[in-house]
């Protein structure tokens, strides 16, 4: 349990200072993730355009594929899985409590209140920035999103425990 705990307070540590990396310097490079509410107005306000194409799909695939292969690495290491079942489970715990922080910490206490996540000309839109429900929404998305991740770090789990054995563990 303690390495769990350990395993989960640093992804949430990873996971936070990825956001004024990401997001804080270019508002709208994170657009997908403010409220329709709002990327209705941005769209007409001509800050971006009314159809997008779906670049960041690739990244976030790509971003999917990474975090399996490091989640089944750390499991083996850290957390000695060696089965299918034992790095999807803890996989799929860790992506829960990170997800959970997310939706919860990031969007609705930090996102929903911060003067920084306001994109200039939306400033009036105080109850569209406060949509709570938006944002569990999306965190039930990233429930789902996170299945076929933690199927695949179960799959590479029982793989590694094949090709590492435990005598070349920490």
């Amino acid at each position: 349990m303690p390495v769990f705990l350990i395993e989960s307070i640093v992804l949430c540590l990873i996971f936070t200072l990825t956001v004024p990396i990401y997001g804080l310097h270019n508002l709208l490079a994170m657009i997908d993730s403010y409220p329709p509410a709002i990327q209705v107005r941005v769209q007409e306000l001509g800050l971006i355009p009314a159809e997008r194409p779906q670049k960041h799909i690739g990244a976030k695939l790509l971003f999917c594929l990474i975090a399996a292969v490091v989640l089944a690495v750390t499991l083996r290491i850290f957390n000695g899985a060696d089965t299918f079942l034992s790095g999807f489970v803890t996989s799929f715990l860790l992506w829960l409590v990170v997800d959970w922080y997310d939706a919860l910490v990031i969007d609705c206490l930090w996102f929903c209140h911060s003067k920084r996540c306001i994109i200039p000309g939306t400033e009036d839109m105080t109850q569209a920035y406060h949509d709570y429900g938006f944002h569990i929404q999306q965190s039930c998305i990233g429930i789902f999103i996170g299945l076929p991740v933690c199927l695949l770090t179960g799959g590479l789990t029982a793989l590694l425990a094949v090709i590492w054995p435990p005598t070349v563990l920490l």
